[in-house]
């Protein structure tokens, strides 16, 4: 890998795309599908949706065996850790630490944290992840049990969730997802969710702030508050708009929609206004370092803090005392242009070979570019030609987003030279 010298950004598009493509080939395994043959298109859909942490599906995960269905868990942990991060860590667990060349493709992934911290970042990355899934799944277990399944059904469900909650991938071995479930499962995968969505740096932050008394990155401060505003304004909306849905749901689809694609309620019986509330939860999704997907809460937060200082008539983005550098600011608008076109553009490509409802399809291809995973039915009718857009359009937000800001970060230039500015008028 070395020899090919590969950038960083290609490197996560190759590793991915192989990992997507040995996970088709074990899903088509005999023995792994219980429901006659599984087409590799199928296969190769269901692999994709697990590795991208998507969760949408053209078959019930429940059509998969015991051994089938391990295949996905294993596919959806290596695709919410990244492969990247796993074969640093385990580098670092056989060799001691990593080379400088390694540190510099990891610390560019973060572009928040220092050469120094990457090795440390990592190990926590692993630690982080199972500690919290075991916690997970030993609630989930409880909840599934007090349920009256079997001890032995309680464990497989309850690690099966925890690590798809977490992951934010919204597999679910139950064919109607979590609808109908106790207040134990609800609550803990929204936990789980929140945790996994957050993401990585924000945790290790957190840790080093409440252990060593140090000052929160500005990303932190940024992620915890956008995070815990669209949470609110969700439940809000879904309170005003669906009077028979309880807050406990409400709840859950605010945090659900913004990355994991588990549901406890018929998304099909939703206001159209309460299906658009999802698009745009969607849309934002998750924040950066974490298993979601999304233009992310960052991004989000600065285009909404530039709309804001230029309506006031600043020229500088501040927010806790701190500036956020003009080059960034550029990063997030073109991120969220770019997003909106492949999100627009691949709706059109699916309205043009299907007649259904613009808001629906709208929604469904949402739901795979931002890796979410709800559903409002359309993807498991689609033919060869949707589901092949569908899976492109979840390739590209599991790996387009990250790849695209390290792509812009490799390719950052300095002018030496400054031109004499002009004014072009707009509005």
């Amino acid at each position: 890998m070395r020899n090919l010298k590969l950038s960083p950004w290609s490197y996560l598009i190759l590793t991915f795309a192989i990992l997507i493509i040995a996970g088709s080939f074990f899903l088509m395994i005999p023995g792994a599908y219980s429901k006659g043959n599984l087409s590799y298109l199928d296969a190769l859909f269901t692999s994709t949706s697990a590795v991208c942490v998507t969760g949408l599906i053209v078959t019930n995960t429940s059509n998969f065996t015991l051994f089938g269905q391990i295949i996905i868990l294993i596919l959806i942990q290596l695709g919410a850790i990244g492969i990247m991060t796993l074969t640093s860590s385990l580098y670092i667990f056989l060799r001691g630490e990593l080379d400088l060349s390694q540190r510099i493709m990891v610390a560019k992934i973060t572009d928040v944290f220092g050469l120094h911290e990457v090795e440390s970042i990592l190990i926590y990355i692993i630690k982080y992840t199972f500690v919290f899934e075991l916690i997970g799944a030993i609630f989930l277990s409880i909840g599934f049990y007090i349920s009256h399944y079997s001890l032995g059904d309680a464990i497989y469900y309850g690690v099966f969730h925890s690590i798809s909650a977490f992951c934010n991938a919204g597999f679910s071995t139950f064919d109607q997802s979590l609808i109908g479930t106790n207040l134990i499962v609800k609550l803990t995968i929204t936990s789980l969710i929140v945790l996994g969505g957050i993401g990585y740096y924000v945790i290790y932050d957190l840790n080093k702030y409440f252990k060593l008394k140090s000052r929160l990155k500005l990303h932190t401060k940024v992620v915890l508050l956008t995070t815990f505003t669209l949470i609110i304004m969700g439940v809000m909306i879904f309170s005003v708009v669906e009077k028979e849905m309880n807050v406990i749901d409400g709840l859950f689809q605010s945090v659900t929609a913004r990355t994991a694609g588990f549901n406890t309620i018929d998304l099909t019986s939703l206001h159209n206004i309460s299906k658009f509330t999802l698009i745009i939860l969607m849309l934002i999704g998750a924040s950066p370092g974490s298993t979601g997907g999304g233009v992310k809460t960052t991004t989000f937060f600065i285009t909404i803090s530039s709309i804001t200082k230029v309506l006031r008539g600043e020229n500088k983005i501040v927010v806790f005392k701190r500036q956020i550098p003009y080059q960034t600011i550029l990063r997030a608008f073109a991120l969220i242009f770019l997003y909106l076109f492949v999100d627009v553009t691949a709706t059109l490509i699916l309205l043009y070979i299907y007649d259904y409802n613009f808001l629906e399809m709208l929604f469904e291809v949402t739901s795979a570019l931002s890796t979410v995973g709800l559903s409002l039915g359309i993807t498991t009718k689609l033919t060869a030609a949707g589901k092949l857009v569908i899976i492109l359009c979840m390739f590209l937000g599991r790996v387009g987003p990250a790849a695209l800001v390290m792509a812009m970060l490799g390719r950052e230039k300095k002018r030496a030279v400054q031109y004499p500015e002009e004014k072009v008028v707009l509005g």
